[in-house]
């Protein structure tokens, strides 16, 4: 993990600033209680604290956008890291308002993103209303990327729009 999340991920940035070319790295979001300011919960595990530094070093890159997403959800239920996949495989889940990254719709915007040459890191999840809480358990505050997006969905209509109503589609035509 530490050679991926570390060594890769930094070396990729190198090279690509070597060569004049922009980098876009897809991060966690997951290791924020509530705002970067935030001290990263890394909850003593190694590959989070590697993660946690490897994000903290991209800052000092002038050619990178870090883009923190957060229970990714796609079209696909049918993929194991599909978050609604992984969820439907718990005992117990909780009703807690929580960022969630909806595929479908936001790595259309990472394009658009790469096309103005965005930088920074971000927040990269669809908007929801911000709570603080546990480390699982929060709404990631998007409005600097709204900001930039304004067509962008909230989760909840976001999910409807791309995940929900095709799976209707196609569980109906068959």
């Amino acid at each position: 993990m530490i050679r991926t999340n570390v060594a890769g991920t930094l070396t990729s940035a190198d090279i690509c600033k070597d060569h004049g070319l922009f980098m876009m790295d897809f991060a966690t979001g997951c290791i924020f209680e509530y705002e970067a300011a935030h001290p990263q919960n890394t909850l003593g595990k190694t590959w989070l604290a590697g993660l946690s530094a490897a994000l903290e070093l991209l800052k000092g890159y002038d050619n990178v956008c870090t883009l923190r997403l957060r229970m990714s959800i796609s079209s696909d239920l049918n993929t194991p890291q599909n978050f609604i996949a992984k969820i439907s495989r718990y005992n117990k889940v909780v009703n807690i308002p929580n960022s969630t990254s909806v595929l479908d719709e936001l790595l259309p915007t990472s394009i658009g993103m790469a096309k103005r040459n965005l930088k920074g890191t971000w927040k990269f999840t669809n908007p929801v209303k911000v709570i603080v809480a546990a480390r699982s358990n929060d709404g990631m505050d998007v409005s600097e990327l709204k900001g930039e997006f304004s067509d962008l969905l909230p989760m909840k209509d976001s999910r409807i729009k791309s995940v929900f109503e095709p799976k209707k589609k196609t569980d109906y035509s068959t």
